[in-house]
């Protein structure tokens, strides 16, 4: 007789999400990330109503293809410069890593940021942790349903402001502003509000500490930017453990040792919801909510703080003090990354202060390579692409040099307004003494006439045909 089958396991392949009520925590690290919230927001919201030469100081323009930045006027053809920016903050963002972790995630990131601010709406309307999940257990109800709905609108407000804010970094807020007040907004203005605005309530109302844990890729990299050395969020094993209930942290009891009391506060005001206690883990963010946690009950029990602080894994080992830890900063990698930083710093401001507020292209006529009109003279004609990148109008004088008998028909003098381009046609006229059959050598020069130092020379060939 055969034996029955053995029923086949049943694998999991997705954990349910548990819903994660931070605790409200106050402490030195808790005021840094309130300080960096009020910072960076006010940078954001603020920033695009700031007027400079009676235009918007920060503005990205993408259908003039112009990006307005506190006065420089950058152009397509300065993509380099963009370019060079996101390296360079790409660099700065690893320095940081190597030298403190995550303390951007922690502190800065617009994630970790809106999730403060919608968890302070959250705690406002719907009370504290114990509140809230009381609330989450209780049927719904009228005053459940208040709540929830005020909490909720209150998100979507702050999430509609927040694409408001965004999209008037593209179109000119103060006409945004005039446009959504009298509900004249274009599509595309309308639609990129809505979706900026239900992108952050999605992501910074419902995902939370989704997005740190599954979507965002720096989460996943960030350990090989970490060594021995680096700054993290540590519990101390081997001052806490073992662990014990309180009274026994009180008690004078020789067999338990440990200062951890297993009060699990660092694990309620985590915002990903990771005991630290379990060692580092790449969901951590490094925002030292169980640091601020861990030291008010140390205070409590009569124990020193630190149990949990920022430390590296050779100081915990070791036993190192602040003024050790503070001597590894500088070390081969990050050396590296900061000369990297550094130079393209440098590189890149220095570029910029030597940038000439002037751009001169020189496009022939390709419908005539070149014709000998009634003086017997030889004329081509070019098109010439002027860009204006100053905020000031200027006139400029269009001269040419190479060929000794070349001479401009008219149009040298240009007029041209702050931050615009402009297309000149020139014919230019040449000696045929003067010049060989086939391609000649000269160049186009376009000078401010007030200011002879903003000049600008872009080489051309002259054709005589045969």
């Amino acid at each position: 007789m055969n034996a029955p089958a053995p029923k086949e396991a049943i694998i999991k392949m997705y954990a349910a999400r548990p819903d994660i009520h931070p605790r409200e925590v106050k402490g030195t690290f808790a005021t840094l990330r309130r300080v960096c919230v009020w910072l960076t927001q006010l940078l954001f919201y603020g920033l695009p109503w700031l007027s400079m030469h009676n235009r918007q100081a920060v503005l990205f323009d993408l259908g003039a293809r112009k990006f307005h930045l506190f006065g420089l006027v950058l152009w397509p053809q300065d993509f380099i410069y963009l370019a060079g920016l996101l390296i360079i903050s790409a660099y700065g963002l690893f320095l940081v890593t190597a030298v403190a972790g995550r303390v951007w995630c922690g502190y800065a990131c617009p994630q970790t940021v809106y999730t403060e601010i919608f968890l302070w709406i959250e705690r406002r309307i719907e009370g504290d942790r114990s509140a809230r999940i009381r609330l989450d257990r209780q049927p719904w109800s009228l005053e459940k349903l208040g709540k929830r709905g005020g909490k909720h609108l209150a998100w979507g407000t702050v999430a509609l402001w927040t694409g408001f804010t965004f999209v008037g970094y593209f179109t000119p807020i103060r006409t945004l502003a005039e446009a959504a007040l009298h509900l004249k907004l274009g599509p595309w203005e309308a639609f990129w509000v809505v979706f900026y605005g239900l992108a952050t309530y999605g992501n910074a109302g419902w995902l939370r500490e989704q997005v740190c844990k599954y979507m965002c890729p720096y989460a996943r990299f960030q350990s090989a930017m970490f060594d021995r050395d680096t700054l993290i969020v540590s519990y101390d094993t081997g001052r806490g453990e073992p662990r014990g209930a309180a009274r026994a942290a009180l008690a004078d009891d020789a067999e338990r040792k440990g200062d951890c009391i297993d009060c699990s506060l660092c694990v309620q005001v985590c915002p990903v919801g990771i005991d630290i206690r379990n060692g580092l883990q790449y969901e951590c963010i490094g925002c030292a909510a169980c640091v601020d946690a861990c030291a008010g009950v140390m205070d409590k029990v009569g124990k020193p703080r630190g149990l949990i602080r920022y430390a590296t894994e050779n100081a915990l080992a070791q036993g190192w003090d602040a003024w050790r830890i503070g001597s590894r900063v500088l070390r081969p990698r990050t050396i590296g990354y900061g000369l990297v930083f550094v130079l393209m710093a440098v590189g890149m401001s220095t570029a910029l202060l030597l940038r000439t507020p002037l751009k001169l292209d020189v496009i022939r006529d390709r419908g005539s390579m070149g014709r000998e009109v009634e003086d017997g003279r030889i004329e081509n004609v070019y098109r010439l692409q002027l860009m204006n990148t100053a905020e000031r109008a200027h006139w400029f004088r269009i001269t040419v040099k190479g060929i000794e008998s070349a001479a401009i028909v008219d149009g040298e003098l240009v007029e041209m307004a702050g931050a615009s381009a402009r297309a000149v046609p020139v014919r230019v006229r040449v000696d045929r003494a003067a010049v060989v059959t086939g391609s000649n050598r000269l160049a186009f020069t376009a000078t401010a006439v007030e200011d002879p130092a903003l000049s600008v020379t872009e080489q051309a060939v002259f054709i005589v045909p045969r």
